[in-house]
C-alpha cells in the first residue's frame, strides 16, 4: 500500500513538472490609473529614484532597507541599487530611456530570485489628467514557471502596482 501511495505522488510530482514547462516563456502585469495632473508633473516623480520614496509601494516594507544611488541625477543612466529584508530583496533599476509620454528601466532582481525584467510607465495626456500605465515584462524561466503553476503573477504584482499607482496619483495631486 506504502508503495502505491508513493508511486502516485512521484507522478503527481513529475506531471506538476511538466505542466509547468507549458506556462508562456514570457510573462506581463499592468495596471493604469487616471492622474490629475499634467504628464510632466507626473514623470518627476518616476524619472528621480529620490522620488520614489514618496509612492514606490516596497519602500516601506523595510525601514532599514540598504539604497545606493549612482549614476545620472534623474532620466537616463541614474541608477538605483536596494539591499534588505526578505519582503523587498537585493535588486537594481536604471533607467533606460526617458521621453514626455514613456519612461523605460531596466529591472534586476538579485536575491531572493534572480530576474531580469524591464518596467515601462506610458504617460499619456487626456484633458486636464495622465493616464498612467505601469507594465513590468520579461522571460519567465522555468522557476518562474513551476511558481505560476501555483501562483498569479498578476495578482501578486498587480496589487502592489495598484497601490503604489495610488500613491502616486496622492503626491501627484497634492502638489
Amino acid at each position: 500500500m506504502l508503495k502505491k501511495i508513493l508511486i502516485v505522488v512521484v507522478l503527481m510530482v513529475a506531471m506538476i513538472l511538466l505542466y509547468a514547462t507549458t506556462k508562456p516563456d514570457n510573462f506581463s502585469v499592468t495596471r493604469s490609473i487616471t492622474i490629475k495632473a499634467p504628464p510632466e508633473k507626473v514623470a518627476v516623480l518616476i524619472n528621480d529614484f529620490n522620488r520614489w520614496q514618496s509612492w514606490s509601494p516596497w519602500e516601506k516594507l523595510d525601514p532599514a532597507m540598504k539604497r545606493a544611488q549612482s549614476g545620472a541625477t534623474n532620466g537616463p543612466g541614474s541608477i538605483y541599487e536596494w539591499q534588505g529584508n526578505k519582503k523587498v530583496g537585493k535588486g537594481r533599476m536604471e533607467i533606460l530611456q526617458s521621453t514626455p509620454t514613456q519612461i523605460t528601466i531596466k529591472l534586476d532582481f538579485l536575491e531572493p530570485f534572480e530576474a531580469h525584467n524591464t518596467a515601462q510607465f506610458d504617460l499619456k495626456a487626456q484633458d486636464q489628467t495622465t493616464l498612467v500605465t505601469w507594465t513590468m515584462f520579461g522571460p519567465s524561466n522555468y522557476m518562474s514557471k513551476l511558481m505560476q503553476v501555483f501562483f498569479s503573477m498578476d495578482n501578486m504584482i498587480g496589487k502592489d502596482f495598484e497601490a503604489g499607482l495610488v500613491n502616486m496619483k496622492a503626491v501627484a495631486e497634492a502638489q
